[in-house]
């Protein structure tokens, strides 16, 4: 799905981090983008992540900025996961648009910075005393969302990577050559 991307924002749980990058590369996304200061602090711990990351393009920004600007100005819809009181239900978003998905870290949420980009903020209702799912279940929940209007729409029945970029990654995957 090289048009739908998760964003994390400040998240340093690598056990969170890596049940992402997992769910993730099951979703069929592509890109995952990092915002991280520090991003030296998130070391992926492989038996979680069952080394999914190499079939992810992993990129780290050092700001919110940085990252979110390329992608508006490239057409992607901004949506933030973020609680407050005019997020919308995740489930009234038509994600079969270009879209990324920007996820905070359970402690924080995403920062200001990182907010002023969103064209949306959704939230996934939660039932119980608790205000939030652990960071990997909610991007999990969101993105089988995606997933499930994607395949209803008929996105998986083509390729949908241009074929000298699915050439590149293969090439990548295979270890015949850097990129």
């Amino acid at each position: 799905q090289p048009d739908l991307r998760v964003v994390l924002e400040r998240v340093t749980n690598a056990h969170n981090a890596s049940a992402v990058i997992r769910t993730c590369d099951a979703a069929g996304i592509l890109h995952l983008d990092l915002i991280s200061p520090n991003p030296e602090l998130l070391r992926f711990n492989e038996a979680i992540s069952t080394r999914a990351d190499k079939w992810l393009e992993i990129a780290v920004h050092p700001t919110p900025a940085e990252c979110l600007e390329p992608l508006k100005k490239a057409g992607f819809e901004i949506i933030a996961t973020h609680l407050q009181n005019d997020a919308i239900p995740y489930t009234d978003i038509d994600f079969s648009r270009p879209m990324a998905l920007v996820f905070g870290s359970e402690s924080e949420g995403i920062s200001e910075g990182a907010l002023a980009f969103a064209d949306k903020v959704v939230r996934i209702p939660m039932l119980g005393m608790v205000q939030s799912l652990n960071l990997s279940v909610s991007v999990a929940v969101i993105l089988y969302e995606a997933l499930r209007q994607r395949s209803a729409k008929g996105y998986f029945d083509k390729a949908r990577l241009p074929p000298e970029e699915f050439e590149r990654l293969r090439k990548k995957w295979l270890g015949l050559g850097e990129e």
